[in-house]
């Protein structure tokens, strides 16, 4: 079970590592352009090349990019859907090129058209997606935490979605917050069984290439997306555990989304907290 965080790439992505390294990460996750923004910048060889040389140096992986939050695949504006598959895709080939594992992204929303459509359409698009991707990296679908018609927030949609795509390369990354928000309470032994079982059952716990481990500002079932720092929201220190010590997550590489200390982000103090727990349960890294 490696530990890691969402760290800033300022200044190139090889910026990144060092970032993580300093705040004793195994894994990393980053932006590879502006998340707000449909601003693309392909990586230059020189900087893939110094990122991957600074990786293996500092023992530091696997890499997990995340695309930006503009990009929505169930989205009834068909100039945002093309430029959403545009850059996811261009994200792909940036994944590729520095040798990360693979590309998280948010499902998206149906703004209100209707879900089944909004559903179909996602489907094509990340058909369209990987048919425009160089071959190696994932393409990961982040459970959500049900806010307003966001999609992915049951395991059974995830699952359709997986399952209607049939490829290997599609892969699913589960957020902690989110299910918990979304009504999962994965702070619980017998609530972590439960949701990992229908998880297993729609969508194949072979299919689970990452952890965001975030905890929760809301209550369960509170169905809304705020993270909080490890140990201090509804999930706890002891929700932790029971997640970490879980046969099924245990050699899968957990990420960190929280506020930090000083409100920038994930920071040292919450890797070690993590850390602290993998410790205590005997769990090798």
């Amino acid at each position: 079970m490696k530990i890691g965080a969402h760290v800033s790439a300022a200044g190139g992505v090889d910026k990144a590592v060092d970032r993580a390294a300093e705040m004793g990460c195994e894994t990393i996750q980053f932006f590879c352009s502006p998340p707000q923004s449909w601003a693309f910048k392909p990586v230059t060889e020189a900087t893939a090349a110094a990122f991957r040389q600074k990786s293996h140096q500092a023992g530091i992986g696997p890499a997990f990019l995340h695309a930006i939050y503009m990009i929505n695949l169930g989205t009834p504006n068909p100039e945002n859907l093309k430029k959403s598959v545009n850059t996811l895709a261009n994200s792909m080939q940036f994944a590729a090129e520095i040798g990360a594992q693979g590309v998280i992204f948010h499902a998206g929303s149906d703004k209100g058209e209707g879900r089944e459509k909004a559903f179909t359409q996602m489907v094509s698009a990340m058909a369209q997606v990987l048919e425009h991707s160089p071959a190696g990296p994932w393409l990961m679908v982040e459970n959500s935490a049900g806010m307003g018609d966001h999609l992915g927030a049951s395991f059974e949609e995830v699952g359709r979605m997986v399952q209607a795509l049939r490829s290997p390369r599609v892969r699913v990354c589960l957020d902690t917050q989110h299910a918990f928000a979304a009504g999962y309470n994965v702070a619980d032994a017998k609530g972590l069984e439960k949701a990992l079982g229908e998880f297993d059952r729609t969508i194949g716990l072979d299919r689970l290439g990452a952890v965001h481990a975030n905890d929760s500002k809301y209550p369960l079932s509170g169905g809304v997306d705020r993270h909080a720092n490890i140990g201090e929201g509804h999930i706890g220190m002891a929700g932790f555990e029971v997640l970490m010590a879980h046969k099924a997550l245990r050699n899968v590489p957990f990420l960190l989304e929280v506020p930090g200390q000083e409100g920038k982000g994930p920071d040292k103090d919450n890797v070690e907290r993590l850390k602290a727990i993998r410790a205590r349960l005997g769990i090798s890294a």
